[in-house]
């Protein structure tokens, strides 16, 4: 499945640089004025997982294939948004493609770069970047009328749904933490709202900031809620050339724990409640992006659209099995690989052989 994350912030906030950081590539303006962002950059990278290199060496082959994320830089957003102020009408156009929002707020202080409210406030930054979303979506119900003539139940339950979020967001509610009825969210997706998406958070920090990380990570989400990452875009961005042990020696020198691509995927697919699934074969060893709770033959689908149809089961083994027994072989000799049938419910790090009809 594809998964695709909006880069959202305030001007100047490092949402560019840390897009370049994050491709290991100088693609997107990063300059000292508000809007350098205009058209969103994107960009495809893989997701870091170690296991891959290591199914690859145990079944002999040379081609891995990582799942993937796409990433989109988005034309920063000021007070006022949702009326089209700044590039407001750009921005909320282009962060509807996209499967979840990740807010990039500006710890950091550098006077050489200037702040659009010349102030240094993440908490107030957030507020400024979700208040502007939910003004949005609530302009778009108040735009939708119910359908004339008697009602259908498509039709009574949408409108059920677009009251109930109504009255939410007149109350600072976003979208997401509306209850809803498994019909009305049906309903509610259908009406692409901006605060329906999930969302991460990430605190961009000087060097100096990290010494001091967990008092200001712990004052934002005392005043929010939100859980951010801490990370380092500029420094980040200037490791492009670097190599992985590099990168990963001097980012930990400062106090990052690991890089942004593997602290921002990993929090994706926990927000999103994501999870991969394994195959390792003489043609590729592969990453592949599900849903948790996905049952073996939707799993099956993935990898092809026929294959859910022609389903027969699905040979699993957990990946630390696996590589423990050194591949299929030694897994089916000590009867570690289980053939499971269409009510299988896939884990994170099967590893996988689908048996298909023709």
């Amino acid at each position: 499945m594809n998964l695709k994350i909006g880069i959202v912030g305030l001007p100047n906030a490092g949402k560019s640089t840390l897009f370049n950081a994050l491709l290991k590539k100088n693609t997107a303006m990063a300059e000292n004025y508000p809007f350098c962002t205009i058209e969103p950059n994107t960009g495809i990278v893989n997701v870091p997982d170690a296991r891959l290199s290591v199914l690859a060496k145990i079944v002999n082959t040379t081609r891995i294939v990582p799942a993937t994320v796409e990433f989109v830089d988005i034309a920063g957003l000021v007070k006022g948004a949702h009326k089209g102020e700044g590039l407001g009408n750009k921005f909320l156009s282009h962060i509807r493609e996209v499967s979840a929002i990740c807010y990039v707020l500006r710890f950091f202080e550098d006077d050489n770069v200037v702040h659009v409210a010349n102030r240094i406030d993440p908490a107030d930054d957030l507020a400024i970047l979700e208040d502007e979303l939910m003004l949005a979506d609530l302009a778009t119900l108040e735009k939708y009328k119910a359908p004339k003539g008697k009602p259908s139940k498509e039709d009574t339950i949408r409108a059920e749904a677009v009251q109930k979020l109504k009255n939410a967001l007149k109350k600072a509610i976003p979208a997401r933490r509306v209850t809803l009825t498994e019909e009305e969210a049906a309903q509610a997706k259908q009406l692409m709202l901006l605060t329906l998406k999930p969302t991460l958070c990430v605190a961009n920090m000087s060097e100096a900031q990290f010494g001091n990380k967990e008092t200001l990570l712990r004052e934002l989400t005392t005043k929010t809620n939100a859980q951010p990452i801490a990370l380092n875009a500029r420094l980040e961005a200037e490791l492009i050339d670097a190599s992985t042990e590099e990168r990963i020696e001097l980012l930990a020198s400062v106090g990052i724990e690991s890089p942004a691509l593997e602290s921002l995927s990993a929090q994706a697919y926990k927000t999103l409640n994501l999870m991969s699934f394994l195959t390792a074969g003489e043609l590729e060893a592969r990453a592949w992006t599900i849903l948790q709770g996905t049952f073996a033959p939707q799993a099956a689908g993935v990898i092809h659209s026929d294959f859910e149809q022609k389903f027969i089961k699905a040979d699993i083994v957990q990946y630390t099995d696996f590589v423990k027994e050194n591949g299929w072989l030694g897994s089916r000799q000590k009867g570690l690989v289980h053939s499971m049938g269409k009510d299988y419910i896939m884990h994170e790090g099967d590893v996988v052989e689908f048996k298909i009809g023709v």
